[in-house]
């Protein structure tokens, strides 16, 4: 644990050892780790990891009450509306049950975002009253933000992330169906939506900017494991130019900016660098090594693989980890992340090989 340490990759400084950013949701290797039954006392066993690895970037449960424990051996749960969530850690995952209120394309032409600013309720990921005065929303943030850093303590770094970007505001709306439909044949009106839906995002990041947080992430899942879902060029017309504009806040008041995006993000790299991010969080399907060659002063999170912690093999993971490291040194922004996820149903003593391979070869 160092929070200092994530400072010093984040402004690319030397460190003495490599930090890790993970996507972290395995009670199990939690508990083999540290000892501490998750599902008992969720706070101390995550203060416990903190303390025992090099994950320096995250946040702490704000309860150490039990969490029920979710039936043995089920990993798909349906909501009382039939639509299905998978488990997550020791909790549930968002359903993907994305536009289901937009039946037809019709449906989507209708829609206009700015009548629709209270999403409190929505099925958006980022349920929030859109309403609120800029000053009344970095309020909020800011709240929040503290209340994370005192849970956290000097244990890890807080961040702060916006998951509706952009792109994911017509996907989440709409569902997939529908977004590509409109993206692609109905350009002009999508135009149109996208640049309602912008005046919400622009309302959080100007938030965000007045904020005093160190880093942020911006999520927008514009690739798939094949590549851009849409082509490059309607991205520079779509969607950077917003991009531009949301991180320019961010970067204006001294804060650093983390894109993140599943699947493989080769062909929009140095189109996202370009509009103003300081490196990409993504998933081992990307080429890091050849960001890093043509982008060594940008931060690179993503490049292990849980298919590796999958096999169980411990000689494998600690084979993996030490290419992670070889040459990962070499570049100050590099953290060791598992892109694809540490998630529940992986091995506990294929997690804890990573864990102990990382502390091994990470030192600098």
């Amino acid at each position: 644990m160092d929070k200092t340490r994530a400072l010093k990759a984040l402004n690319l400084q030397p460190a003495d050892h490599i930090s890790m950013y993970e996507h972290f949701s395995n009670p199990d290797a939690e508990y083999l780790i540290t000892g501490i039954d998750p599902w008992e006392h969720p706070r101390l066993a995550r203060e416990r990891l903190y303390e025992v690895t090099y994950m320096d970037v995250g946040g702490v449960p704000a309860s150490d009450d039990p969490i029920p424990r979710l039936p043995e051996g089920q990993s798909r749960f349906h909501d009382p509306d039939g639509r299905v969530a998978v488990r997550w850690g020791t909790g549930k995952s968002w359903h993907w049950d994305w536009g289901h209120l937009f039946p037809t394309i019709d449906d989507v032409l209708k829609y206009k975002p700015l009548e629709h600013l209270d999403l409190t309720n929505a099925d958006v990921v980022e349920n929030r009253d859109y309403s609120v005065s800029v000053d009344e929303m970095s309020r909020q943030f800011q709240a929040g933000l503290d209340y994370a850093r005192q849970l956290a303590g000097n244990r890890c770094l807080v961040q702060a992330g916006f998951y509706n970007t952009i792109f994911m505001w017509p996907l989440l709306t709409f569902g997939w169906e529908n977004f590509l439909e409109l993206g692609v044949a109905y350009k002009e009106d999508c135009k149109r939506i996208l640049a309602d839906f912008a005046e919400l995002s622009r309302k959080v990041f100007k938030a965000l900017a007045m904020t005093d947080v160190e880093v942020v992430t911006s999520h927008d899942d514009i690739c798939f494991q094949a590549g851009p879902v849409f082509s490059p060029d309607w991205l520079c017309e779509m969607i950077y130019p917003y991009y531009e504009e949301f991180w320019g806040e961010l970067k204006a008041s001294g804060k650093k900016v983390l894109f993140v995006c599943d699947g493989n993000v080769d062909k929009v790299a140095a189109d996202v660098f370009a509009c103003g991010a300081d490196g990409i969080v993504s998933e081992p399907y990307t080429n890091w090594r050849e960001i890093a060659r043509r982008h060594p002063d940008k931060i690179l999170i993503g490049d292990g693989d849980n298919r590796v912690i999958a096999s169980n093999d411990r000689e494998a993971i600690f084979n993996m980890v030490k290419q992670m490291a070889e040459w990962g040194k070499r570049y100050p922004g590099y953290f060791f992340c598992i892109g694809n996820h540490i998630s529940w149903e992986l091995p506990a003593e294929g997690v804890k090989a990573y864990f102990d391979a990382a502390a091994e070869y990470g030192r600098r």
